[in-house]
């Protein structure tokens, strides 16, 4: 056995352990809701408990009577293919997807929500587009189909925000260039959300540095570029009043964030 299959079979043994991330929830005979929060993660999505059969079949027990089916999504991104397959999913629904972001929709979060019929967003919430990228070590072919394989990503991911946007793909490949993050103003006026929700506002603070965003923390600031200014400032002054803290004289020993672990690991895809 390689050390990839060995890797493998640990993932899929510590994925038995791990809590989906998502939920589905019956709101009444005619309306389903599915909440999206956290990181979109493939250990969960390719494990032996949790795959795909087990997200549609959850999506289908929401029974065939349910006119709406409305998607709350605050997340940072995650795995490219399980993100692109849960798109898929939500696309072939025959209810109305109504989608709504409960914070912020980063990378791959952002082509799930362009699964929406109708995407909705607080004012003071936020989207982020970028390509898919990934960590990887390997020989010349390895390193050469895994170019191929994130072009592939990328078309997929073209496809999705130009049916929902109709935006032409000259002027959607620079934003997929870089980091570009999109304001509920912004994310309307170019398509990629429908309807400004002004009754509604999104809770954000800092807690050792990172976004905690609607109660869910998200590094982003360490994750990705070109985050937003205000997002910045208050990482500053939190940074600040971090180091002007006495130190603790006990700290527990905190066990690696699944982010840190992938970079350990150095052999993810991450969109």
């Amino acid at each position: 056995m390689s050390v990839s299959e060995i890797r493998a079979e640990i993932d899929k043994k510590k994925d038995k352990t791990r809590p989906k991330f998502w939920s589905f929830k019956v709101n009444n005979q005619n309306k389903g809701e599915l909440y999206l929060y956290g990181t979109i993660e493939n250990y969960s999505w390719w494990g032996d408990e949790l795959t795909p059969k087990t997200f549609q079949a959850e999506l289908d027990a929401l029974g065939d009577d349910i006119s709406e089916l409305h998607v709350y999504i605050n997340s940072d991104g995650g795995d490219v293919f399980a993100g692109q397959t849960i798109y898929s999913m939500l696309k072939r629904h025959k209810a109305q997807v109504i989608v709504h972001i409960d914070g912020i929709a980063a990378s791959i979060a952002t082509v799930i929500a362009m699964a929406g019929d109708i995407i909705h967003m607080p004012r003071n919430a936020s989207m982020m587009i970028h390509g898919p990228w990934t960590y990887i070590s390997g020989n010349a072919e390895q390193l050469r189909k895994r170019a191929d394989d994130l072009d592939a990503a990328k078309e997929g991911m073209i496809a999705a925000y130009q049916e929902k946007t109709g935006i032409d793909r000259d002027v959607l490949l620079p934003m997929l260039a870089v980091d570009t993050w999109l304001t509920a103003e912004k994310a309307v006026e170019l398509g990629f959300a429908d309807v400004i929700d002004e009754d509604k506002q999104i809770s954000a603070c800092l807690t050792d540095g990172k976004c905690v965003i609607n109660g869910q923390q998200m590094d982003l600031i360490r994750k990705y570029e070109n985050v937003p200014q205000d997002l910045l400032t208050a990482n500053a002054s939190a940074e600040k009043e971090k180091a002007n803290t006495p130190p603790e004289t006990e700290r527990p020993i905190r066990s690696l964030s699944l982010y840190e672990k992938r970079i350990k690991n150095n052999n993810h895809r991450r969109f």
